[in-house]
């Protein structure tokens, strides 16, 4: 048995979806018998208790689920002063696990909870998304404004019990088939137009997709991705070259990094953190370099 990490609560959802994701909660129990398990009883409730284990003065909160749980975990920890805040642990349960990719965490419970009893941390970057109405929200690996929070919202959930990613792509190409609105993008004073808005901190979207072929976790940069068409055949033209990491190279993609990007839209257009649903826009978009303590390999 590892030692455990010193001060280590794990936050959780309890129901999670799927027999797997509760067995992988059920291998996670036995790997940190010495732990202290929090779970959340509703949306939001990971990041109350995060921000509670931080200000308890517990060294380690472990994120165990999906992206938005990670990401509901990082907005708790982000809520304390930097000197007060506890290092990261992600144990990786969700559906495309796209922060643990990211930081180059194994998939497998027992390897990944050795990762993080290991100790071995790094200082990585923080995204931050403000609205017009001045709210703002932190977001780990990924954010996204149109396209894909509108699929995210209109996503069957009794479909992804059923068929997993697969729902993703069924409920992206309904929105797309919908019609998407125009967005306009300005970031470090250069401007582009598109219909599909992804802001990366790390490299992988959906997924083990490079979204970000370029993107560092500790470089203190965005990494931004336009599309500009917004049709189904503009879609499946896109996707072989997403899926090789070489989108980058078309005429109709602008790919660039920055420190400050804002989304604006004449229509309504929603966003999305880590794959949860959030504010239309227009949204700023910035950084936070070095934010968080985050274990990793």
């Amino acid at each position: 048995m590892l030692q455990l990490v010193s001060g280590t609560c794990v936050i959780f959802n309890p129901v999670a979806c799927g027999e797997r994701a509760r067995g992988r909660l059920r291998r996670l129990r036995e790997l940190a018998s010495g732990a202290v398990f929090l779970p959340t009883t509703e949306a939001g409730h990971a990041t109350e208790l995060a921000e509670q284990a931080a200000r308890d003065g517990y060294g380690t909160v472990v994120a165990a689920g999906g992206d938005g749980t990670i990401n509901e975990v990082v907005n708790g920890l982000m809520r304390v002063p930097a000197d007060a805040r506890p290092r990261l642990g992600v144990a990786p349960m969700g559906t495309a696990n796209v922060y643990a990719r990211a930081l180059g965490m194994p998939l497998s419970m027992g390897a990944a909870w050795r990762v993080i009893a290991a100790g071995r941390e790094r200082l990585v970057d923080a995204g931050v998304m403000r609205a017009a109405d001045g709210a703002r929200r932190y977001f780990a690996a990924v954010a996204g404004a149109g396209f894909d929070a509108m699929a995210i919202a209109a996503l069957d959930m009794r479909l992804k019990k059923r068929i997993n990613w697969l729902s993703y792509v069924i409920s992206g190409f309904r929105t797309v088939a919908r019609g998407l609105p125009r967005l306009t993008v300005t970031a470090d004073g250069r401007h582009c137009e598109g219909c599909f808005v992804f802001i990366g901190n790390g490299r992988c979207y959906g997924g083990s997709y490079r979204m970000f072929p370029e993107a560092r976790l500790d470089d203190g940069m965005l990494e931004v991705c336009v599309f500009e068409g917004g049709r189904v055949l503009d879609v499946l033209r896109y996707l072989p070259w997403v899926l090789t990491a070489s989108h980058p190279k078309l005429a109709d993609v602008h790919y660039f990094s920055a420190r400050q990007v804002r989304v604006e839209s004449p229509q309504p257009a929603p966003t999305e953190l880590d794959g949860e649903f959030w504010k239309d826009c227009p949204v700023d978009f910035s950084i936070e370099p070095g934010a968080l303590r985050v274990l990793g390999p």
